[in-house]
């Protein structure tokens, strides 16, 4: 069979496409590498939501394989892992630039900074998975274990993204699949971790079709899309055993979801606070209400110290049901030996107008709500007030009357995997309240729904989302959207609240542990690649080709040979056109002489090595 073919034993003309375009990726050098990595990076984020064009990973993520081939040195594997990073999250993360602009006075000339230096900060985790893929020396070994070991690191880089400086694990690839309800399944068993690792798997698969790895490389391809193939069953099977949408409820509650779809513009101006609290109300109260049990508003829906207006409460109290609550997001302030304090707080109000629970956001937006270089000169928080938010205690777990436990989440604490419930009982429900309208029509809502719905599925939890200008939505324990509203639609929601699964998830059980376990089974595949030596150093512009024609060439001058095993040739010149450099490396081409250029380096059995002559 001839090396570099598939299963079949012919190469083709897609294998012979691929071998030129890995060489040409390979041999690019200087801003030429940083441009294609970071078009690369941009690329793959077209598979993020709400576009998912998850083929193109399978362009993206090979592309960036086969650009560290060409990486001699650890720097240049950073700055090309850095570039496909800074695509990546450039195009996957633009919409942040949006909540610049709701007040542009005073912060439209930081959304540049914002956007980029986002972009290149995040763009620091793909660069330490290139680097660390460089620095084990598998980056020549173009076959499963490379790809194992770079699934692996590409994990956790992802994992380390989720917690460094208070982590912000948006966008991880696993979210590729979220327009899939099938795709989701998976997650029950390995989190959002596993759906990335298999993803990455898969997408660079097509990186080892060249030789010298073509052979395994079509094996590896066939057995990704057999693991997806059987994912994708399994994930169909796990569903069409769940009851059908709308059967599987808790008794007794009926929840009323409330979007007003305020303008982020116009919701903390003087003279239409009272207004918009006001809008709510009627929303709340529209033909219905006599059926519903809770009513939920968005996160800040009241712009009032909510815990201090005793006079406000007692008029929201019309819009509560009788014989339940009214949960809703407010600023909670206190001031306490001179100094004020603020919370990003989500309370639960009684027909009496009393706050029978009050949970207070833990993880905390920087920038928005608060300033981590407050100390640097024109920086100002995007939120109103001049005032830092302060971090709740953390998790916790809600008993509200009329209810089954709950797990409270505010904004974008729902994007963090394996967040906990805190102590005591297991929670039969999420809630999360958000107020996406600073990101108007963009990607970043969608995404943010997609990070909602992956936390239903790890749990087995039903999810319900309430959101200021939408997406709101009710998200079953399987992650099927049981009813939504969406972006810039004002509305309401009535809906029952679906019942858990019976048992929990393998991951609700393991947690982040599935990290840890799929970054040692990487490590395992990828000693496959260390236990065989590399014959191969040297940058592949430097490869050469002989042909069964070009086998008598001049040789080269100096104290080296060369052999052709497969030829048979060998011999040495005193007035030969090569000079082959150090021993064991490729030979440079001299001002006066010619080489052959496209050959596949070690892949070729027509490769020529270059060898010390013994002395005479």
């Amino acid at each position: 069979m001839t090396r570099g073919a598939g299963p079949s034993g012919t190469a083709g003309a897609p294998a012979r496409g691929l071998q030129r375009w890995s060489e040409r990726l390979a041999a690019l050098r200087g801003w030429r590498r940083l441009a294609a990595a970071a078009f690369f990076g941009a690329l793959s984020a077209a598979a993020l939501p709400p576009v998912h064009a998850v083929p193109v990973l399978l362009v993206a993520f090979p592309a960036l394989l086969w650009q560290l081939d060409g990486a001699e040195r650890w720097r240049s594997a950073a700055s090309t892992g850095w570039a496909f990073g800074f695509g990546h999250f450039l195009a996957g993360l633009y919409w942040v630039g949006a909540a610049f602009l709701v007040d542009p006075d005073r912060h439209a000339a930081m959304a540049p900074f914002a956007v980029f230096g986002l972009a290149a900060g995040m763009g620091l985790f793909p660069m330490l998975a290139a680097v660390a893929l460089h620095r084990t020396g598998l980056r020549r070994r173009r076959g499963a274990a490379r790809v194992f070991l770079f699934a692996g690191l590409w994990l956790g880089a992802e994992w380390l993204r989720s917690w460094v400086l208070t982590g912000f694990p948006w966008n991880l690839i696993g979210t590729v699949w979220a327009f899939s309800d099938t795709m989701l399944q998976p997650a029950a068993l390995a989190g959002v971790w596993g759906l990335s690792w298999i993803t990455v798997v898969a997408a660079s698969a097509p990186a080892a079709l060249v030789a010298p790895t073509a052979r395994s490389g079509w094996w590896l391809c066939g057995a990704a899309v057999s693991v997806l193939a059987v994912l994708a069953v399994w994930g169909s099977s796990r569903l069409g055993g769940a009851p059908p949408v709308g059967e599987d409820t808790v008794p007794d509650v009926k929840l009323r979801l409330v979007q007003p779809n305020i303008r982020q513009a116009l919701k903390w101006r003087e003279g239409f606070r009272e207004g918009h609290v006001a809008d709510q109300m009627r929303l709340g109260l529209r033909p219905g209400f006599e059926e519903v049990t809770h009513v939920i508003w968005a996160e800040t829906a009241v712009p009032f110290n909510l815990s201090q207006e005793a006079a406000l409460r007692r008029d929201m109290a019309a819009a509560v049901p009788a014989e339940g609550l009214l949960i809703a997001g407010a600023p909670r302030s206190v001031r306490a030996a001179g100094q004020r304090r603020l919370w990003n707080a989500l309370h639960a109000m009684d027909r009496d107008g009393e706050i029978v629970a009050t949970y207070d956001k833990a993880s905390l937006v920087p920038f928005g709500e608060y300033m981590p270089l407050r100390s640097l000169p024109g920086l100002a928080k995007l939120t109103a007030g001049g005032t830092d938010f302060s971090p709740g205690p953390g998790p916790v777990t809600l008993s509200l009357p009329g209810l089954p436990a709950v797990a409270p989440l505010i904004c974008y604490e729902v994007i963090f995997p394996d967040r906990g419930f805190g102590q005591g009982e297991r929670p039969q429900w999420m809630l999360t309240i958000t107020n996406d309208a600073w990101f108007g029509i963009t990607s970043g809502p969608h995404q943010h729904f997609a990070s909602a719905r992956l936390r239903a599925v790890e749990q087995g939890l039903p999810l319900v989302r309430v959101a200021n200008s939408g997406i709101s939505g009710v998200v079953d324990g399987l992650g099927r959207v049981w009813q939504s509203l969406g972006l810039e639609e004002r509305g309401i929601i009535d809906s029952a609240l679906p019942k858990g699964l019976a048992a929990a998830t393998p991951y609700a059980a393991l947690g982040n542990g599935s990290v840890l376990i799929l970054m040692l089974a990487s490590l395992a595949a990828g000693s496959l690649g260390w236990a065989r030596a590399d014959p191969v150093s040297g940058p592949p512009d430097r490869r050469i080709r002989l042909t069964e024609s070009q086998s008598m060439l001049p040789w080269p001058q100096g104290n080296t040979r060369i052999t052709n095993d497969h030829i048979g040739t060998t011999g040495d010149s005193k007035n030969g056109k090569y000079s082959a450099g150090r021993p064991g490396r490729w030979p440079r081409k001299t001002q006066s002489g010619r080489y052959a250029r496209g050959g596949a380096g070690p892949s070729s059995a027509h490769t020529p090595r270059f060898e010390p002559r013994k002395a005479r």
